[in-house]
């Protein structure tokens, strides 16, 4: 398998900032984007993306907010801008990336869990 230093070093610093997610209950790793991303009741709040950055889900008013203001970036995919997946960049600060990754965990455990 290739290397790819941009998502190398994004994921070292994602593992980082996930140590005390990892403490709450159902927080785990998982696949998502060809990648491992941080989850919780196995669904994917936060990955390492390939070209760098954090991708992490959140209320789309809240993507909308921190794409207006420059903080992060719509993810794309397909062509298209996804609804609740903003891409903060690597030359964010530690502060901006555990800010949004807790924003992120915060929406994603929010959501009921699917009835089996």
């Amino acid at each position: 398998m290739a290397t790819n230093p941009l998502r190398d070093a994004a994921q070292a610093r994602l593992e980082e900032l996930a140590v005390e997610y990892l403490a709450l209950p159902d927080v785990d790793w998982g696949p998502m984007f060809g990648s491992t991303g941080l989850r919780v009741r196995g669904k994917v709040f936060a990955v390492a993306a390939r070209a760098g950055g954090l991708l992490i889900k959140i209320p789309e008013a809240h993507a909308d907010e921190l794409a207006e203001s420059g903080v992060a970036g719509r993810m794309v995919m397909g062509g298209r801008p996804r609804r609740e997946w903003v891409l903060v960049p690597d030359e964010a600060d530690d502060t901006t990336w555990s800010a949004q990754l807790d924003a992120a965990y915060t929406y994603v455990e929010s959501i009921p869990p699917l009835l089996s």
